[in-house]
């Protein structure tokens, strides 16, 4: 697999993302569901704390990825879901440092929505990976 960042403007790459990845030579794609701070008895965790709530979805997000025998570096796209854009700009460092640990920076959109399906829950994260 070979990827190809496009970033026409450097400010996006600053914040640890891609304007967009160009993917070539791949032969499998995983279109992960949203995952959120939940445990595997589908209880939501950490209540009222964004930043614990955000690292919890990445862990999931990371086991669906191992599942398919992928990492954090084969996600290529990562949309984020949050009831609170102000908060989650403030915690974003728990996800940017993960991403660049694993040395990707894939094209992302945060969007503020009204409320998530559980109430408790504050973000949501959902991705695709190539490998």
């Amino acid at each position: 697999m070979e990827r190809t960042a496009i970033n026409p403007w450097a400010w996006s790459a600053k914040l640890g993302f891609n304007q967009a990845e160009l993917v070539s030579g791949h032969t499998r794609t995983l279109y992960a569901s949203g995952q959120t701070s939940m445990d595997a008895d589908g209880r939501a965790q950490h209540d009222g704390d964004l930043a614990a709530q955000m690292a919890r979805a990445l862990d999931n997000l990371e086991a669906v990825l191992a599942e398919a025998g992928m990492t954090l570096a084969n996600l290529v796209r990562l949309n984020v879901y949050t009831t609170d854009v102000p908060q989650t700009f403030q915690h974003y460092g728990v996800l940017a440092a993960r991403l660049g640990a694993a040395g990707v920076a894939p094209a992302t959109t945060m969007l503020g929505v009204s409320s998530l399906a559980v109430p408790a829950l504050l973000v949501e994260l959902e991705g695709t990976a190539v490998a």
